[in-house]
């Protein structure tokens, strides 16, 4: 059975720092591209970071360069997200995802999603 269990979340100041953390089950996360994803009330769904099966490379919205980095522990089976200097635009509910077409730009390739973890900056 595959899951993806996000936590991390919480509210934080402008300028602070969290990391989520999103442990995934029934598959092994690197035989997958990973992704975070945020959608924030009234707004469309957005990439925020994916790390590649193959390679590992990463890859980042414009948004978040620079402030955010996206990791994985293969022996923990386990995503995360560092996020720093965080605004109050970054406030969303964030999204694990799995897949092996998994992107930034296509979220529909995206198999496997979490049940999201909120976070709120002030």
């Amino acid at each position: 059975h595959v899951q993806l269990v996000e936590s991390g979340g919480g509210s934080v100041q402008a300028g602070g720092s969290l990391t989520l953390s999103c442990v995934a089950s029934g598959f092994a996360i690197s035989n997958y591209n990973m992704g975070w994803f945020r959608q924030a009330p009234g707004k469309e769904r957005e990439g925020v970071a994916t790390i590649g099966r193959v390679g590992g490379e990463t890859y980042y919205a414009d948004s978040v360069k620079g402030r955010f980095t996206i990791s994985q522990d293969n022996a923990k089976n386990t995503v995360y997200l560092h996020m720093n200097s965080l605004k109050p635009e970054d406030s969303a509910m964030y999204y694990c995802a799995a897949g092996p077409w998994c992107t930034l730009a296509r979220p529909g390739k995206c198999n496997h999603w979490g049940q999201g973890t909120q976070v709120t900056v002030s």
